[in-house]
This record gives C-alpha cells, sequence and structure tokens, in this order.
C-alpha cells in the first residue's frame, strides 16, 4: 500500500493519460461521479483528484460545463537545448 493518498495516485494516472494524448487538449475528462464509478474511489476523492490536476495546471474547471484538459507547452528536448545551430 502506497504512503501516498488515493487522489493523488488518480491524479497521477490522469495525468499520463493526457500526457500520452489519450485525453486531448480541450477535451473533457470524465465527470467526478464517471472517475468515481471507473476507479471504485469515493465521489469526494474523485473531487480532490479534480482539484490536484487543476493545481497542476493540467485541467480546468467550467462550472456547468465539466473539467478540460489544458493545452500543454511542449517539451524541450536535450538535443534542442542549447540555441546552437551546427
Amino acid at each position: 500500500m502506497s504512503a501516498r493518498p488515493l487522489y493523488v495516485q488518480l491524479a497521477d494516472v490522469i495525468a499520463k493519460k493526457i500526457q500520452s494524448g489519450e485525453l486531448a487538449p480541450d477535451r473533457p475528462i470524465p465527470s467526478e461521479n464517471h472517475l468515481a464509478d471507473e476507479y471504485g474511489v469515493a465521489r469526494l476523492t474523485a473531487r480532490r483528484t479534480a482539484q490536484e490536476l487543476r493545481e497542476r495546471g493540467l485541467i480546468v474547471t467550467v462550472r456547468g460545463k465539466g473539467s478540460f484538459v489544458v493545452e500543454q507547452p511542449p517539451t524541450i528536448s536535450p538535443e534542442n537545448e542549447g540555441g546552437t545551430t551546427d
């Protein structure tokens, strides 16, 4: 059993889906009720998961509409750093 809170573990799972593109930018993530059902957690845990994802800057929640994946800035790979051209 992990010492990390369940909502953080679930947020990590959702974050990986966002990073992999399974959950695309500007698309909704599953509702709190759906997350609770899908992962077998309490609705409060699903709510805390959404809060954690908002704090990480991965989603934005629009009242009455749902929570949506935020467009992620491109990651800089090591070979593109430094700005030198050969």
